[in-house]
């Protein structure tokens, strides 16, 4: 076998990225659409969080704490 070697170094548990990017939304009140596991899509500020939940305040309805583990995926809006 030849070409690159293996590196046996473990790749980081955390890099802490998630958090830079969760603060630099709530410092500059980026809006957001959240994409929840279920299909549900809910859009507004992210005011708050921590390792499980963030906390999204929306205009047209209730400020909502959402679990971590079902959010699927999010995009700031334009």
């Amino acid at each position: 076998m030849s070409g690159t070697p293996i590196s046996k170094t473990k790749a980081p548990e955390q890099t802490f990225e998630e958090v830079k990017y969760l603060r630099h939304l709530i410092e500059n009140r980026i809006p957001v659409r959240v994409c929840l596991t279920g299909g549900e899509q809910v859009s507004g500020i992210i005011e708050f969080f921590d390792g499980h939940v963030i906390r999204v305040t929306r205009e047209d309805g209730p400020n909502l704490f959402l679990f971590k583990h079902d959010i699927k995926y999010l995009y700031e809006l334009g």
